[in-house]
């Protein structure tokens, strides 16, 4: 597992292992599946999932489920594709569930 350190990190709820900086947020005004959510640009210590269209609050995206790389908690998704060129912007970025990151070392 490789550790991030400095004072500004997020954490699976579970597990605590570090999957995403702070530094790496671009939006706190998400919504997730179960409330809100944050969009990030990078994220660390995730598994991938299989992708999939869905259909979400601002159109249809491909997008995988994020899991833990520890604990297998699902954490959100991750953008593949969006098809409304509004929302291209979020390719490759990430979505994590309020709920499932806590802050580490703040």
């Amino acid at each position: 597992m490789a550790e991030l350190v400095g004072p500004r990190i997020y954490s699976c709820s579970n597990c605590r292992n570090h999957v995403c900086l702070h530094d790496d947020i671009i939006s706190k005004a998400f919504q997730g599946r179960k409330g809100r959510a944050f969009l990030f640009s990078h994220a660390m210590n995730i598994v991938v999932g299989q992708k999939e269209d869905r259909e979400l609050i601002t159109g249809l995206h491909t997008v995988a489920d994020i899991y833990c790389h520890e604990c297998h908690d699902v954490l959100g998704w991750k953008y593949l594709r969006a098809y409304e060129q509004t929302q291209k912007y979020k390719e490759g970025k990430f979505i994590f569930e309020k709920s499932k990151i806590v802050r580490e070392n703040w």
